[in-house]
C-alpha cells in the first residue's frame, strides 16, 4: 500500500518507472561472517527480531488530545542526540502500528529445508542416514491380554477420568482451532469406560 507523497507508485506503470533506474544500477554485495561463534548467540539475535511487537510498552510516552507520544533512535545522529520521541496523530499511530501486523495466513517465522512441515520426519530419518547416525529406538507398542487388564496399563496413555479413575475413550475429535458444532445428542450411543 502506499500513502502521502507515494500514492501514485500504485498505479503499475508508475511502479515500474520508480524502479527503472535501481535496474540499471550495478550493485555489489558484501557478505561478511556473523559475529556469533555459538548457537546460543545466533538464537538470542534472532529472538529479539522474531518475537516482538513493533513497539514495546517502555517505548510509549502519553497519549492525549495531540496524538501518540513515544521515544525512538534516530540512527542519524550520534551520542545521547539518538534518542529522540515524537508523537503523532492517533490515526496515524495506528496506520504506522498496522505496517508491522502480518496478514491473515502470513506466519513471522516458517520452517523451510530439512524442518519443513511437509517432510521433516522423511528429511531428518535421511539427513541421519547421511550422516551414519543410529536410528533412535522405540518400544513396540504393549499387547493388552484381556485376561489381565493391568498388564498393558503402563502403555496406555489415555489420562484417568476424573470421576471413576478409568481409563477414557475418545469418542471424537475436531480439528485445531475448531469448535464442535453442537454437543452430542443423547441418541448417539456414547459408551463409558469401565474401571
Amino acid at each position: 500500500m502506499f500513502f502521502d507523497q507515494l500514492e501514485g507508485l500504485r498505479r503499475r506503470e508508475a511502479f515500474a518507472a520508480h524502479l527503472a533506474p535501481l535496474r540499471r544500477k550495478k550493485w555489489f554485495l558484501y557478505a561478511k561472517p556473523p559475529p556469533c561463534a555459538d548457537p546460543e548467540a545466533v538464537l538470542a539475535y534472532l529472538a529479539r527480531y522474531t518475537h516482538r511487537v513493533a513497539i514495546s510498552n517502555s517505548r510509549l510516552l502519553g497519549l492525549d488530545e495531540r496524538g501518540v507520544t513515544f521515544r525512538y533512535k534516530d540512527y542519524r545522529r550520534d551520542g545521547r542526540a539518538r534518542l529522540r520521541t515524537m508523537t503523532l496523530a492517533p490515526d496515524e499511530f495506528i496506520r504506522r502500528f498496522l505496517l508491522h501486523v502480518l496478514p491473515k495466513g502470513f506466519h513471522r517465522i516458517r520452517h523451510y529445508g530439512l524442518l519443513a512441515s511437509a517432510t521433516c520426519k522423511k528429511n531428518i530419518a535421511r539427513a541421519r542416514e547421511l550422516i551414519a547416525m543410529p536410528v533412535p529406538v522405540t518400544d513396540p507398542p504393549v499387547e493388552r491380554d484381556e485376561a489381565d487388564p493391568a498388564a498393558g496399563a503402563a502403555a496406555d496413555h489415555r489420562p484417568p477420568c476424573p470421576c471413576c479413575g478409568g481409563r477414557m475413550i475418545i469418542v471424537g475429535t475436531f480439528e485445531r482451532a475448531a469448535a464442535p458444532r453442537a454437543p452430542p445428542s443423547p441418541d448417539t450411543g456414547v459408551r463409558t469406560a469401565m474401571p
